[in-house]
């Protein structure tokens, strides 16, 4: 019997999943979050075998979490769940242990796929997410602006490209403003640019921001 967490900030979805699961998976437990604290709250008090995350909650960012939820269980496989295309956070999430990157516009019937695949102990391969994971084994030295970037300079170039102001995103990422600031400054650095405008250009061109 398994454990599940789905955390979601969207109730229809959320109940959505729940009643897919329960009709195709035995299941002992399937708990809900609608935000990174309630989920990581629930992480540390139980234990799961998978929690299925949307990438994008409030509360905590997307990536955070699934370094503190496999910190907290490394057993606890991970699925992530979302409506950004997987060139947005398919690399990244795996490289922080995820097991499994789904698309929300994807088949129902992946979803139960990918649960019992990773249950199983392997990860789940989208199509697209095979195509990327080749692109970044085999792709040389020509990598994009982007990808030389760390964990959290991402984060912040995402959140920054998306539109939040630099004390929006302190709060978002529980950093200090100068803290954002200095790495705010290092994205533009990294990247060859002047400003905020550059980066949510350049974000929008390469399909890295947007749901």
């Amino acid at each position: 019997m398994l454990r599940i967490l789905v955390a979601d900030d969207h109730f229809l979805i959320r109940r959505g999943l729940r009643q897919l699961i329960e009709e195709s998976l035995p299941v002992s437990r399937l708990d809900e979050a609608e935000d990174g604290v309630a989920t990581m709250a629930l992480a540390r008090e139980k234990h799961y075998d998978v929690v299925i995350l949307d990438i994008s909650m409030p509360g905590k960012d997307g990536l955070d979490l699934i370094k503190d939820l496999k910190e907290a269980d490394p057993e606890t496989r991970v699925l992530v769940l979302s409506i950004s295309p997987e060139e947005q956070y398919a690399l990244r999430a795996f490289k922080l242990g995820a097991s499994g990157c789904l698309n929300k516009s994807g088949d129902p019937g992946e979803l139960i796929d990918a649960i019992r695949t990773v249950v199983g102990g392997r990860r789940y391969l989208s199509p697209k997410t095979q195509e990327l994971l080749l692109e970044d084994s085999f792709g040389g030295g020509d990598r994009p602006p982007h990808e030389l970037l760390s964990d959290r300079e991402y984060q912040v170039f995402r959140l920054l490209a998306s539109g939040k102001a630099i004390g929006e995103i302190a709060v978002l990422l529980s950093l200090s403003v100068k803290t954002v600031s200095t790495y705010r400054a290092r994205v533009l650095k990294k990247m060859g640019m002047e400003n905020n405008a550059q980066i949510t250009h350049y974000a929008f061109k390469n399909s890295l921001v947007g749901e």
